[in-house]
């Protein structure tokens, strides 16, 4: 229904630049991205009824938000099954060992930047951009230590690599995961990005590398140990990857149910483990196990917390992101509804043509999140080959490196290395980023020339 002009549309879009404004300053109001965005959400939404209702339609507006909400909950259990088994990989200690085993290898200031710089690249395609680029992000800190010049520097160069790895991967950034489900790019051939995302990550390290400080950080000795099961976690993780994969290739499901399978996989496993901790401080405890396990159940809450406990590694999903998602959709989902972005995409896809709007996309990711620029494209589905769909997700993936509030792994390194890593000290490194981010697209156009 064409509501382009209506008073309820221009004051929905009002509505959602405001919300946005406010998601942008998060970093200095210190009010969660989530919050103004789950408002607006609600507010437009109305504002669709309200005019839909307006002209007659009565029940369009509930069948277009469910519509919305249906896309939200597939994309939502998924993610929740993947942070749920980071977080889990996290308290068995498997990213505390891989930690301790850099900081106290005495490698050079330039070798653990160019350490970390790989190892993101390499596991934010299974582990996501976001964790693991506080995971790297972690390991500078420590071993810089004051040296903040080095510490900034290895940060932009995680931030690029973590980015430039997820952009190949369905499972590395939550773009990348959208266009999966939807369908226009298929799991094998999302690898045909690799090449592209290597060349990005490369000319802005090789770039960056050259103003590293010279030296060795001072030596250190950080002791950690795998947690029971540790590896067990790490194979179902594996196994329910798969899963994810197989029930969408063959069987053609949503991949969420195999995510969600592989999750009961681990609360079963769970529960596992949270039996043997039970048994175990029970025959500790005097007066035999029979009687220990009677004295732990009536023991204070202390005690309790060192049972292994599936549900608490669930609560540390990062909700503030999941809600932020929830609001993006909504908001842009109703901005639809009144026929925005069919007008947006007959100006840039039909005016401009999809190379430049693609690459246009990438900047606007840069300014404005990844999330929402890559929900408005796949919801206006303009006609694209194969090459160009794969165009769209290399630059909404890599373009938000080129500033610190450009996505969800900048914006997790600021607060971890605040007032050290911050927009300013990534702003003054934005031309490296962008030349790495246009040496990307070339090559893309280069070796993958036979899918456009």
């Amino acid at each position: 229904m064409e509501l382009t002009t209506h008073w309820a549309g221009y004051l929905a879009i009002a509505i959602f630049i405001g919300a946005y404004f406010l998601v942008i300053l998060e970093e200095n109001i210190h009010l969660r991205k989530s919050k103004p965005v789950i408002v607006a959400a609600g507010f437009i939404w109305i504002l669709v009824a309200f005019a839909y209702s307006s002209m007659g339609e009565t029940h369009m507006a509930e069948e277009l938000v469910r519509h919305n909400l249906l896309e939200f909950a597939e994309l939502f259990l998924f993610l929740l099954a993947a942070m749920t088994f980071i977080n889990t990989m996290e308290e068995r200690g498997i990213f505390d060992v891989l930690r301790s085993w850099l900081v106290n290898q005495g490698f050079s200031l330039r070798q653990v930047f160019w350490i970390t710089g790989v190892i993101a690249f390499l596991m934010s395609p299974v582990a996501d951009n976001l964790a693991t680029a506080l995971l790297m992000a972690t390991v500078v800190i420590s071993v810089g230590g004051t040296n903040h010049r080095f510490v900034a520097l290895a940060c932009i160069n995680i931030v690029v690599a973590a980015n430039a790895g997820g952009a190949f991967s369905p499972f590395g950034d939550i773009t990348t995961l959208m266009v999966w489900q939807k369908g226009h790019i298929q799991f094998s051939e999302f690898f045909a990005l690799v090449i592209p995302s290597v060349v990005n990550w490369l000319v802005t390290a090789g770039i960056l590398s050259f103003a590293l400080p010279a030296g060795r950080p001072d030596p250190m000795h950080e002791e950690a140990q795998l947690q029971h099961g540790a590896w067990v976690v790490v194979g179902l993780f594996i196994v329910t990857i798969s899963m994810a994969v197989s029930v969408h290739n063959f069987l053609h499901m949503p991949p969420v149910i195999g995510m969600m399978t592989g999750l009961g996989f681990l609360k079963l496993f769970g529960y596992y483990l949270q039996r043997r901790d039970q048994t175990n401080i029970a025959q500790n405890m005097v007066g035999g196990s029979a009687l220990g396990i009677q004295a732990m159940h009536e023991g204070d809450a202390e005690t309790n917390k060192k049972f292994y406990d599936i549900y608490a590694n669930l609560q540390r999903a990062e909700w503030d992101t999941l809600m932020f998602f929830y609001g993006v959709i909504l908001c842009v989902g109703g901005l639809g509804a009144f026929g925005y972005l069919a007008v947006g995409s007959d100006l840039l896809y039909t005016g401009l043509g999809p190379t430049i709007s693609n690459i246009f996309v990438g900047v606007a990711s840069a300014l404005v999140d990844n999330i929402p620029v890559m929900f408005a494209v796949l919801a206006m589905s303009p006609d694209m080959s194969q090459g160009q769909w794969l165009l769209v997700t290399l630059t909404a993936g890599v373009g938000g490196s080129m500033l610190s509030i450009g996505s969800a792994a900048g914006v997790a390194v600021m607060g971890q290395a605040r007032g050290i890593y911050t927009f300013f000290s990534h702003l003054k490194w934005t031309w490296a980023v962008a030349l790495g981010y246009a040496a990307s697209i070339a090559v893309h156009f280069w070796v993958n020339k036979g899918l456009f």
